[in-house]
């Protein structure tokens, strides 16, 4: 397509345009594109009106990584509400790379894509342009910060999954209680660690920025972070992970120093994926339900596929803390 736009002195938006036989090309051009596509042999195709409700056609679920039991519960949410509304779900994965989404904008032109679920922490202005210019309705699901206002978009509760969290400890008879967030920039972060900062405070608690840490949600630097506070002097008695992937980099860390999982030190995960409940101890973690959010935010396109707008553009739903066996009082409390 991109050679083709070349060709045809035109962006690649404008050979979609004519591909999906959009009324906003003026004929010279289109006849100009028209003979390139017969060229390449492309056929031209005509999208279903954004007004016609479905059924049938694809919706682009496109998402930062794949690998892992999060996304796996994000696609399984978008993908049963799809299936009952007869349309089929095509994944893509862009890995942070600016270059990699590009090509996912590029490549919707090459297929019947009606609406798009984007996992992805922010959506560029350039973005949001070309998929109004494409006539793809979307909905956002945890952006990095909130999107402007109209964008249809689904969250969590972080704040008050944060703040249940360090409460929960704090009632255990924690003092000193370390955090360990995703990207400092990311909404989700944030509010998690505001979350955090209001249990202590309300609580009689000092914050202590040397307790605090932020990683990227995964397993590895989590690891690393994990290492640093269970080897301060005074060492925490308890830490709250920003993710479940992060409490597994904090339970690796405890065992490579001889600490014991909650004698030594408590962990509280957030998440809930299935593996919170495998690991040994169980993991004490903030449910999120990650499929009710994609759920959610498909059943948003598929209102406005159908022309109508979605009840209300942002969506928040409840977390919940879940006890097991990884949190106890520290040692000692009596």
């Amino acid at each position: 397509m991109a050679e083709i736009a070349e060709q045809a002195g035109v962006s690649v938006s404008t050979v979609s345009k004519v591909l999906h036989n959009r009324s906003d090309v003026s004929a010279e051009t289109r006849a100009k594109v028209q003979r390139l596509l017969e060229q390449h042999g492309y056929l031209a195709k005509h999208r279903p009106a954004a007004t016609a409700a479905p059924p049938g056609g694809l919706i682009d679920f496109v998402i930062n990584e794949l690998d892992s039991p999060w996304a796996v519960e994000l696609i399984r949410g978008a993908e049963d509400v799809l299936h009952d509304a007869n349309m089929g779900l095509v994944v893509s994965a862009t890995h942070g790379r600016t270059r990699r989404a590009r090509q996912w904008l590029d490549s919707l032109a090459t297929r019947s894509t009606r609406g798009a679920i984007l996992v992805v922490p922010e959506l560029t202005p350039d973005q949001h342009e070309e998929l109004g210019r494409l006539g793809i309705p979307y909905a956002l699901v945890a952006p990095i910060d909130e999107p402007a206002p109209g964008t249809p978009w689904v969250g969590a509760t972080n704040w008050p999954g944060g703040l249940a969290a360090t409460r929960h400890l704090v009632e255990l008879g924690h003092r000193r209680i370390a955090i360990i967030s995703g990207p400092e920039r990311r909404l989700t972060s944030r509010a998690r660690v505001d979350g955090y900062r209001s249990a202590l405070e309300e609580a009689g608690l000092p914050f202590d920025p040397a307790l605090v840490r932020y990683g990227d949600f995964t397993h590895n630097l989590a690891h690393r972070h994990a290492l640093e506070l269970l080897a301060l002097p005074e060492r925490p008695t308890a830490v709250f992970a920003g993710s479940d992937h992060q409490a597994l980099g904090t339970y690796r860390a405890a065992a490579e120093l001889g600490l014991r999982i909650p004698a030594d030190v408590s962990v509280v995960g957030f998440d809930d994926l299935p593996f919170a409940d495998w690991v040994t101890p169980r993991l004490t973690t903030v449910r999120t339900p990650l499929a009710d959010m994609t759920a959610l935010a498909a059943r948003m396109v598929l209102r406005l596929l159908s022309g109508e707008q979605p009840e209300t553009t942002r969506v928040e739903v409840a977390t919940e803390l879940v006890v097991r066996e990884s949190s106890a009082p520290p040692t000692g409390h009596g």
